[in-house]
């Protein structure tokens, strides 16, 4: 079965860290300006609004709420908003965001696995992890993100 898998080394303590994935202020700068809505209850609803295709609450990805544990682990099932379907079928992938003290770093490690072999989305989800995962190393360890132009 397919999986993305990302290791990143971050110079921020695994509270800063956590921080930037869960932190309104913070995931707007890091997802485009789309916040988490969620209400971080296990078994709940966890969704990406923000500016898209559908205006500015375009719902980018949904799922359900699968592990919290604060500056451990984030993980909940995937699948993308209704505008990136094109008429698809909209298949469930797994997402989780795995943190570790190293020294005086946090290891952040995304699994993004339980791919459907058809899932038209693993392919642009290879290109934009990269840059997710640098803004959140570049948010914790300067205060701002990068500028990747217009999408």
């Amino acid at each position: 079965m397919k999986e993305l898998k990302y290791d990143f080394y971050v110079g921020g303590t695994p509270e800063q860290v956590w921080e930037s994935l869960i932190s309104p202020e913070m995931v707007k700068q890091i997802y485009y300006g789309s916040v988490i809505r969620s209400s971080f209850q296990i078994g709940e609803r966890f969704e990406y609004v923000g500016p898209g295709a559908e205006g500015p609450e375009t719902l980018h990805v949904f799922g359900t709420l699968l592990e919290f544990t604060p500056q451990k682990a984030l993980r909940f099932t995937h699948k993308v908003g209704p505008s990136y379907l094109k008429g698809g079928e909209n298949h469930e992938s797994r997402i989780s965001w795995l943190l570790e003290p190293v020294g005086g770093c946090t290891k952040l490690t995304l699994l993004h696995d339980e791919w459907h072999p058809d899932d038209p989305s693993y392919a642009p989800s290879d290109n934009t992890w990269p840059q997710i995962m640098s803004n959140i190393k570049t948010l914790v360890e300067t205060g701002r993100t990068l500028d990747f132009g217009s999408f």
